[in-house]
Parts: structure tokens; C-alpha cells; sequence
């Protein structure tokens, strides 16, 4: 019988139809995932002396048993076992709890090896394992488990898949990227993995691993994005460069390095053959409209039509209030299409759309209606596009002959997510603010100073100013300790008496009430806005020089710095105040952080390392891959290493054609039918 490491787990004695079930859970269903199930962390087995050890630390002691094990009986089905060993001339007490069986491997007189917690203020040890005498690896791999199958059972199972399997575990990389990047063979890893002795030995196997995880990821996202450009006819967009400098010249202002950069970026696009798929990420108010601009300029000096779409009909009408005042100069006929539209207007711009006399629609999801049709779409812009369904982009693309597309976020994302999150597009980041944009100051406060807070709030209302009031729950809650908007709501109108009117916006209003209450708001109909989180990234009121945040502590810190960026939006000096008592550390080194800088990519990037990945995003919805070992955050650096060498692989003409590859080019798909090259 010819071995493989793709045969099914059944294959190895002890595993039936039951434990092959378990198994399954777990993911493991050939030799190969059993063998590549690998431990995410490992146990300490070093012997110690008790000089060495801290309070609760987990620990190997060596001694003599000077006594038999003794068990007692406490409680429901419960049991502790004690005994007592002679440690370094130190007599140390040992309980193991619920584990009797242990008793016959107890005898007075000879040396005996334990793992379990210390307790300095008792001197004695909690017992977790009797360890074999004869053991000499200083670590244990620990794996995760489930409720039908257990730690002992999956490394035995492990062990025996090794015995038998090992002498047939083929080599999948090549050696040239081995040997450049100091990487185990696929044999040695799974080993070193599974049964190191050492902890060098770990650290290469680990190693090895998560760069060739990384490696293999970035590979597949590398070369989708290669097949999107050269796969993809898009439309080449080539715009007349004169215009675009003038349309700069006009603006009253100069572009930042960082917004000259960006539009270099895109227009570079707008004129290759190849379809643009781009994402912009720039910090709120660090200008990502006017690079929006230069494209839609672009596209209209070459006679193609462009859509911009936006989650909210506020959004949508502010894009278009916008970009009128940046085109005020120029001949581009900008419309307007929501849901509100009226009949007869939408009828026009229809009509007007589809003979090619509107160069830009702006719009909400009424973009992407059947009725909606463009003569020459060049050109899609989205904003925000995370608040839209990856349908209902695709949509709007098919309007146009393979349009270019252009993404914008508000939404710092950390350099180390944007090489994974986006992995199939090109970003460009606006990292700099324009010039005389003053910095919005930030400051905590604890809750018992509230009364304080309140004279600057009157203040502010005072010189005719407007403020946000931000709480995390709209109804009251007996899980979580935290005001509620509604209840916030009642306490600012009690606080503000009939001076200023308070309003109130939270995500279970109807949309129609919601846009109502945000129009008050522009219009400075209403001075004080209670909200949830629903307010909208990209909400322009310019009034608005205060943002009072109740339990800060409840929220992440790039979700502190979106909201916080609702406010500084004019002229004048803006405030964001966070009421927050954090009950860890934590929580008060994330309000400290937020309270010094107004960075949206420092604090997404120390967000990202206090919270993880998972926790920000979801781990269902953050669209992240999962990788066995590696860990985005902890393991950057091999990440960006594995990067830079996915790229340089994929450039060459080698990896198309050299056998050593056969396996690299298989895991994508690549055939001589789509093999592409580089000039």
C-alpha cells in the first residue's frame, strides 16, 4: 500500500468513525492537517529551583516523594490528593484536585517531576501533571481541544501519523526560498512542531511556518491583483493635464505633499490600459474630496461620465455641495439623485444621464436602480465602502464598460491590516493635514467631575455654537453599566432648560426621522444632539465645536477618533470630551492615548496591538484571513518580510517556468492558458 499524507485520519489505528467525527471538528480530516495541526503555545517543562519562582507562575519542581499520596473526599464528587516531596532540602506540600488515579504513580522515597502553579504565600504547589522522570524536552506542545477529544489523545495521534507517515511528507517549496530565507524543510518543521527539545528549535519552527503562511497568502493577493490589471480591459482614461492644472491653480488653497502624492497615484491609473481598483485612506478632514475631484475632472476632459456613491442621502447632498464649489470654475454638470428625488426631476436627470449632458451623478443606492443609465461611465467612486454590500458595488461597476474604481474610507486602517484587508487593491494614503487645520482638543475627565464639564458646554452654546453628546446604548441595559442615549437625552434637556433645543438620533428611528433630525442639526435648529453611534462619518456641520463622549471606555480608539472627528469641521477651536472611569488599566491607558494624539493611524495601529484584530473587526466579519500560527499583530515583521518576497518571486520570469515552482504556480491556479509575464 502506497502511503500519502492525504490519506483520511482513519488510516492510523485507534481512529473510528467517532473519534474521526471529533477530529472533524477540529478540521482535521487527512494526515496532513493532523500533522499540520500545530500547537499554539508551549509549556514550560525547565526544572526550577524554588529561589526562582514567582507567585502563580507555572512550574516543573523535582524532588523526592517523602510521603504516599493520600486522598480525601469534599463536596459532590470532588477529591483532592496530597502528598509531600523533599525539593533543594525545602519539604513542599503537592495537591492535585479531581485527578485520584495519580496515587499509584506516588512512592515514598523516590524522585518524582511535577508541572503545576506555585503559591509563594503557602510555599506549595497546585499540581496540573506528573511528568515521566526519564523526559528530557523542556517544552510541551499545547493544543486546542473540544469537548469530545483531549489534549493526550491528539498528540499520541500526532505521534503515531509521524511514525508512520514521516519517511513520505513531500517537499513543497523550493529550496532557492529556503535556503534565502533560512526556512526548515516541511519535514523538519512538522517535527520541530510538534516534539522540540529545545527552545531554539520552536522559535525556527515557528518561524518557518508563519512565513510560509504569509508567504503563501500574499502570493494568492499579489497575483489577483496582477490578474484584475492585466485581465480586466479597462478603459483608458487619457485626460487632458492642462485642464487639471488649472483646476488647481483655482482652488484657494494649495494641496498637501501628501494629496499631490494620492492624485499622482490615481491619475497614473486613469491613464494605463488596465482597470483601477484603488482604495484611498486618508484621516478625517485630511481632503480625500479633492483627489475625488481630480479624478471626476479627469474623466470629463476625456468625455467619460463618473458616479459617486454614498451611504446617506446627508453624505450624498454634502458631495454635492462640495464638489460645486470646487467646480465653480469649470463646465462639469453635476446632479443629485436620492431616494428623495422627485419624480419629475429624476426623470430629467435620467434622461439628461443617459445622453452623456451629466458628467457626474452623485447619489445613494438610487444609483444603482435598472432605470439609472450612463451613455460613457468611466468612473466609480464609493464612500466608504465598507457600508455597502459587495453586490451592490458590483452593480454600479456593470453600468459602464469596466469603469475604473476609486474607494474612499475615513477609516484608518493600520498598515499591518491594509496589507491583508486589502491585499487585492492598490491603497494610497493621505497621511498629512491641510495646512491651518487646527488639531482637536481632547480630554478625560472621570464622571464625578461632570458638573465641571457643564460650564464649558454652557460656554461653548453661549458663543452660538453647536455639540454632540455621544452614549454607547440606546435602552437601558442590566449588563452593562453605561448611560443610555435616551436617558442622556432627558438629563441634557433638564440640564438646558428652554434655551437650547436637545435632540435625539439613534439607529432604531426610521431613516426618513434620522435624515430629519440631522437637517435640524445643520441648520442649527437643534443646539445639543444626543446620539448613538449612528452619526455619520463624513457629517459636515461645521458649527459643531464640541464632542462630549459618555463611557469612553466602552469604545475602541479608532472608533473614539471617527466620532471625535464630527467636531472641528470650521474654523474655530474645537473640544472632545471623554467621561469615562475605567475599571483596569487598560481602559485608562486607552483614554490617555486618545487624550495626546490625533493621529487616526497612530491610534488604529495601538488599537489594532491592545485589542487584536478579532475583537475590532469581528472575527466573522473583518474579512480577515486566519493563518494556524501566525499572528498579523505579533508577527509584522515576518509578514512584510514574506511580502517583499512574494513580490519579487512574482516579477520574475523563473516562477512562470521553473519546475521548482510547479507547486507555487498549482496553489494558484496558474495554467499555460493564463501565465502572464512582465515586461
Amino acid at each position: 500500500m502506497i502511503l500519502s499524507i492525504d490519506d483520511m485520519v482513519t488510516s492510523l489505528s485507534g481512529v473510528g468513525d467517532k473519534r474521526a467525527e471529533a477530529l472533524s471538528e477540529l478540521g482535521i480530516k487527512t494526515i496532513r492537517d493532523l500533522l499540520t495541526y500545530y500547537p499554539f503555545r508551549f509549556e514550560d517543562l525547565t526544572t526550577k529551583s524554588i529561589e526562582q519562582i514567582e507567585d502563580n507562575e507555572k512550574v516543573v519542581l523535582e524532588g523526592i516523594a517523602i510521603s504516599e499520596g493520600t486522598v480525601s473526599y469534599f463536596g459532590r464528587k470532588r477529591n483532592r490528593l496530597s502528598f509531600r516531596i523533599n525539593c533543594d532540602h525545602v519539604i513542599v506540600p503537592v495537591t492535585f484536585f479531581n485527578q485520584p488515579y495519580l496515587k499509584k504513580q506516588i512512592e515514598a522515597g523516590k524522585e518524582i517531576k511535577i508541572f503545576g502553579k506555585w503559591d509563594a504565600t503557602r510555599k506549595q504547589l497546585s499540581g496540573i501533571k506528573i511528568l515521566s522522570s526519564h523526559s528530557t524536552s523542556s517544552q510541551e506542545a499545547i493544543y486546542h481541544t473540544s469537548k469530545k477529544i483531549r489534549q493526550s489523545t491528539i498528540f499520541q495521534l500526532i505521534k503515531k501519523a509521524w511514525e508512520k507517515y514521516s519517511e513520505v511528507i513531500p517537499e513543497d517549496f523550493p529550496e532557492t526560498l529556503r535556503q534565502k530565507y533560512h526556512l526548515m524543510s516541511f519535514k523538519d518543521m512538522i517535527y520541530f512542531m510538534h516534539f522540540p527539545t529545545k527552545d531554539r528549535e520552536i522559535e525556527q519552527a515557528r518561524y518557518s511556518v508563519i512565513f510560509r503562511e504569509f508567504f503563501s497568502y500574499q502570493l494568492k493577493m499579489i497575483w489577483l491583483k496582477k490578474q484584475m490589471k492585466m485581465n480586466r480591459n479597462g478603459q483608458k482614461i487619457d485626460y487632458d493635464v492642462k485642464q487639471l492644472i488649472t483646476f488647481f491653480d483655482s482652488l484657494p488653497y494649495e494641496l498637501t505633499a501628501a494629496q499631490k502624492r494620492v492624485v499622482n497615484e490615481v491619475c497614473k491609473d486613469l491613464k494605463t490600459e488596465g482597470q483601477m481598483f484603488r482604495l484611498i485612506q486618508g484621516d478625517v478632514g485630511s481632503g480625500k474630496t479633492v483627489v475625488a475631484a481630480s479624478a471626476i475632472l479627469a474623466a470629463k476632459s476625456a468625455e467619460k461620465q463618473s458616479a459617486l456613491m454614498a451611504p446617506t442621502e446627508i453624505l450624498a447632498t454634502q458631495h454635492k455641495q462640495s464638489l460645486d464649489e470646487m467646480f465653480d470654475k469649470t463646465e462639469i454638470n453635476i446632479a443629485l439623485l436620492t431616494g428623495s428625488t422627485k419624480r419629475k426631476e429624476r426623470n430629467e436627470i435620467l434622461e439628461q444621464l443617459s445622453k452623456g449632458e451629466i458628467d457626474c451623478l452623485i447619489g445613494t443606492h438610487a444609483l444603482i436602480q435598472e432605470d439609472v443609465l450612463f451613455e460613457s461611465l468611466g468612473l466609480v467612486i464609493t464612500d466608504e465602502q465598507h457600508r455597502f454590500g459587495v453586490n451592490q458595488r458590483k452593480v454600479l461597476r456593470e453600468k459602464g464598460q469596466n469603469p475604473d474604481v476609486l474607494f474612499m474610507t475615513a477609516t484608518p486602517i493600520p498598515r499591518t491590516l491594509s496589507i491583508t484587508t486589502y491585499g487585492e487593491m492598490d491603497v494610497s494614503i493621505i497621511d498629512e493635514m491641510p495646512l491651518g487645520r487646527k488639531p482637536i482638543k481632547t480630554y478625560w475627565i472621570r464622571p464625578k467631575h461632570f458638573d465641571r464639564m457643564t460650564n464649558f458646554l454652557n460656554n461653548e452654546l453661549a458663543k452660538g455654537h453647536q455639540v454632540y453628546v455621544i452614549s454607547p446604548l440606546i435602552e437601558e441595559s442590566e449588563m452593562m453599566d453605561v448611560e443610555n442615549a435616551t436617558a442622556l437625552y432627558h438629563m441634557y434637556q433638564e440640564i438646558l432648560g428652554k434655551k437650547r433645543t436637545v435632540g435625539l438620533l439613534h439607529g432604531k428611528m426610521p431613516a426618513a426621522e434620522k435624515e430629519a433630525i440631522m437637517e435640524k442639526f445643520q441648520r442649527n435648529e437643534i443646539q445639543v444632539l444626543v446620539s448613538t453611534t449612528v452619526i455619520e462619518v463624513g457629517v459636515n456641520v461645521s458649527n459643531a465645536t464640541l464632542m462630549i463622549i459618555h463611557d469612553a471606555d466602552r469604545f475602541g480608539l479608532a472608533q473614539l477618533h471617527q466620532l471625535r472627528g464630527r467636531v472641528g469641521r470650521g474654523e474655530q477651536e474645537s473640544y472632545c470630551i471623554l467621561i469615562a472611569d475605567p475599571k483596569g488599566e487598560k481602559g485608562a491607558e486607552r483614554m490617555q492615548i486618545v487624550s495626546e494624539t490625533t493621529d487616526g493611524f497612530v491610534l488604529s495601529q495601538r488599537d489594532l496591538e491592545m485589542r487584536g484584530s478579532g475583537d475590532i473587526f469581528g472575527k466573522k466579519q473583518s474579512g480577515l484571513p486566519e493563518f494556524k500560527v501566525g499572528d498579523i499583530v505579533e508577527d509584522f515583521d515576518i509578514l512584510e518580510k514574506a511580502r517583499k518576497a512574494a513580490q519579487q518571486l512574482i516579477q520574475t520570469r523563473a516562477f512562470y517556468t521553473d519546475e521548482a515552482y510547479t507547486a507555487l504556480r498549482d496553489d494558484l491556479g496558474i495554467t499555460e492558458d493564463n501565465v502572464m509575464f512582465l515586461d
